[in-house]
């Protein structure tokens, strides 16, 4: 009885051993692709810097070159313009390039013109180097986004893409308010000067340490351009401009809302910017993983909905600074969880032109950020008080819900239509 317990007893070990061997298996290969997501997530640290950071330092930037304040904004629109250039030229005229050197190349022109931002003689050349830093903003998240897919496990491919935008969260948590301090304390050149070392350094990462993936044989302009003869990637590129616009509807007139309504004082802007920091580290995170449970298209309609809710809350209860910072969080939380599932889907929805697609919702982004805050400023300026962006922001969050709720119908439709 003894004996014939033996083979039993092997055959129970060798399973064991083979189940941890398994396991050991695949933490290894999480491992690596964490480790390969790396050099992307230092890349959005470094983009998320430089397009936020000027915000806090346009008063030593005005005071230095002798300008207005709403002069030195124009250094902010600058960097939003050449976003929603760069995306679509930069990623159609290197379609045929290995995806790391296309990165690569984009951190290089990155690093070039924040450097160039540092040493600007005048506000004249300061404006044209962050006209070009803005350039590889959204090619570099087009592109990294179907490069951190093809590394993901199968199903988890928007988590992976959420690793990436992890460094632009970081930035706005830690690295925006330490650039703004050095700006204040020192001058604004070593910020700039730091963000291009940053880029020097993603360069040497992405190197060295991302794979190289083959380019695509096939593709061409011609080609790529065709995927937007097609209406899905248009109303995707309206659900992010119009949908996104409620969340800039808040956070551009964030600070009066918290010093005039919720009664903070002014040196408490740059913490409560903090807390909504930390809501877009973690809400980064949540919208990774919703959208690989749920559809992206799903991810988004939820997300959406989510804050236009958050929105209409912050018009009612803003008056109570402890309710008013949890707002924040959510608000947070709800703005950068949209970004992994609305890059998932026009990356799904752009077959054959994978790259230009996911860079072109970046340019839609940035037009978010423009309608946002003019659309949110009209009935400020007319004199309803600055509660008033929350309620035009609730109107783009759902106009943006429908529009993926059509996209949904649409798609439904389709296998009847064929």
């Amino acid at each position: 009885m003894f004996k014939d317990d033996i083979p039993s007893t092997f055959r129970g070990c060798s399973l064991k051993i083979w189940q941890l061997s398994l396991r050991r298996e695949r933490l290894s290969v999480k491992d690596t692709m964490k480790r390969q997501l790396l050099p992307l997530a230092l890349g959005g640290l470094g983009i998320g810097t430089t397009e936020f950071v000027m915000m806090g330092l346009l008063p030593d930037v005005a005071k230095e070159f002798g300008i207005s304040i709403p002069q030195a904004g124009h250094m902010i629109s600058a960097y939003a313009l050449g976003v929603m250039m760069g995306a679509p030229l930069l990623v159609a005229g290197t379609s045929r390039m290995a995806p790391r050197n296309i990165l690569v190349g984009l951190m290089f022109l990155f690093a070039l013109f924040n450097t160039l931002s540092a040493f600007a003689p005048n506000d004249t050349i300061l404006l044209l180097s962050r006209l070009m830093s803005g350039l590889p903003h959204g090619a570099f998240f087009g592109v990294g986004s179907v490069v951190a897919s093809r590394l993901a496990e199968k199903g988890k491919q928007a988590r992976a893409i959420s690793m990436m935008f992890s460094g632009l969260t970081i930035a706005n948590l830690l690295t925006v308010p330490l650039g703004t301090y050095i700006g204040h304390a020192f001058s604004w050149r070593y910020t700039f000067g730091g963000i291009g070392l940053i880029g020097l350094l993603t360069m040497l990462a992405l190197y060295f340490v991302l794979p190289s993936l083959p380019a695509s044989e096939k593709s061409n302009i011609r080609s790529e351009l065709k995927v937007f003869s097609h209406l899905d990637p248009w109303l995707i590129f309206l659900i992010t401009a119009i949908g996104t616009g409620g969340l800039f509807c808040w956070i551009s007139y964030i600070a009066p809302l918290m010093t005039e309504v919720s009664g903070f004082q002014e040196t408490a802007v740059p913490y409560i910017l903090m807390v909504a920091g930390l809501g877009m580290f973690v809400g980064n995170l949540v919208g990774g993983k919703l959208a690989d449970r749920l559809k992206p298209l799903t991810a988004c309609i939820v997300l959406l909905i989510a804050m236009s809710l958050t929105l209409l809350l912050i018009f009612f209860l803003s008056g109570n600074q402890i309710v008013a910072l949890v707002l924040t969080f959510i608000a947070g939380s709800c703005s950068l969880a949209i970004a992994s599932p609305i890059q998932m889907l026009m990356i799904q929805s752009s077959k054959g032109a994978e790259m230009l697609g996911a860079s072109i919702t970046q340019a839609a982004f940035n037009m978010g950020n423009a309608l946002g805050a003019f659309l949110g400023g009209l009935p400020i300026a007319a004199g309803f008080g600055y509660t008033s962006p929350e309620a035009v922001g609730v109107c783009m969050s759902l106009c943006g819900a429908l529009l993926a709720w059509v996209l949904i119908t649409r798609r439904r439709a389709a296998p009847l239509r064929a």
